[in-house]
């Protein structure tokens, strides 16, 4: 016996169908099959059943006539494909981003953007209307990107704080670098290191320079203490190399603070490779807390940050804009905490 919705087989089910089903207004399912939150939880689930049981499927290419909204959104990330795909930490964050788009019809897309033309073609698809709003992180220096985008009507929104100050005045969220670079030069100190190193991430990143900040104010004021800095860029290499630096300028150093998980494994390499026992000769702690840290040997500490909140977090604030375009949103900065393992 029919219901009281067209069945599959008699054509494609319309949005009425869906209301008539789910005893709600159009207007109301409408909203929901729209991403709108501004429902009841009983209507959100029963337009949600409605469409599962018709087989409803939205005709987003007639809507988007009307709305001009192509429900796709971009993640820009200013890095190689292999730094991309190698490290944990851009992974985490498109963890984050997924989650909190699967409450909405909005379609993420990927987009390496590490060159000028490459950051034309993603300004291109904003002005074309192909994509509704951007998601943009690994900003360098004083990239016009992001002032780009705003002029060419698109919602934006950044992962890290812009490197210059007063660049953007673009929504962001971040980590609390400063205080978390900070908590794990202090800890350093505490256990009585006084020959301390770190690697540091790229200068023209504000998490390499916060971090860098961190390391420093730490630091600051305590007497017989080495400081010694070599710069990586956050890949495992470069920390492999700064460390293989640093123990030629001070073969007797007995610290060193790791500005991302991947150069303090690359640190702990080098220092394998020189015959110097971690911890027992040189403490190590990383920066991420990420899947790498419970993988190295010794196991590393780490200061941890919420990555995968950090993307949920992103995604909030870009879709704040694109029900509110006129919104002003505060940066979200988000707490670290330092993991304590073998390597320290």
């Amino acid at each position: 016996m029919a219901g009281k919705g067209r069945s599959r087989a008699s054509g494609r089910p319309t949005l009425e169908q869906v209301a008539v089903e789910a005893n709600v207004s159009r207007g109301t399912a409408s909203r929901v099959v729209n991403g709108s939150l501004e429902v009841s939880p009983y209507a959100l689930k029963a337009v949600r059943d409605a469409i599962r049981k018709l087989g409803y499927v939205p005709n987003h290419a007639a809507r988007s006539l009307v709305t001009r909204r192509s429900d796709t959104v971009l993640l820009v990330v200013s890095e190689s494909e292999d730094r991309v795909f190698s490290e944990p930490f851009f992974a985490s964050i498109v963890r984050g981003l997924s989650q909190e788009l699967s409450n909405t019809p909005l379609q993420l897309n990927l987009v390496m953007a590490s060159t000028g033309r490459q950051h034309d073609r993603v300004e291109q698809l904003v002005r074309n209307g192909h994509v509704d709003g951007v998601m943009l992180i690994s900003l360098h220096g004083d990239d016009p990107l992001p002032q780009n985008l705003v002029a060419a009507g698109a919602p934006v929104a950044l992962i890290g704080r812009p490197p210059v100050p007063d660049a953007t005045t673009v929504p962001y969220v971040d980590a609390d670098n400063e205080a978390g670079a900070r908590a794990a030069t202090e800890y350093l100190y505490r256990q009585g290191r006084r020959r301390i190193a770190t690697i540091t991430g790229p200068r023209d990143m504000a998490a390499g320079l916060d971090r860098l900040s961190g390391y420093r104010a730490a630091l600051r004021g305590k007497r017989g203490v080495t400081r010694l800095v070599a710069q990586g860029d956050f890949g495992q290499a470069s920390g492999e190399a700064a460390m293989r630096e640093l123990l030629g300028k001070d073969p007797e150093l007995d610290a060193v603070f790791a500005a991302s998980d991947p150069m303090a494994a690359g640190a702990l390499r080098a220092l394998r490779a020189a015959g110097r026992r971690v911890p027992d000769d040189v403490a190590v702690i990383g920066f991420d807390d990420s899947d790498l840290a419970r993988n190295t040997n010794p196991l590393l500490t780490s200061v941890s940050q919420p990555t995968q909140l950090m993307g949920r977090k992103l995604a909030e604030l870009l879709i704040a804009q694109l029900r509110e375009p006129e919104a002003k949103l505060a940066p979200v900065i988000l707490p670290t905490e330092l993991v304590c393992r073998e390597s320290a």
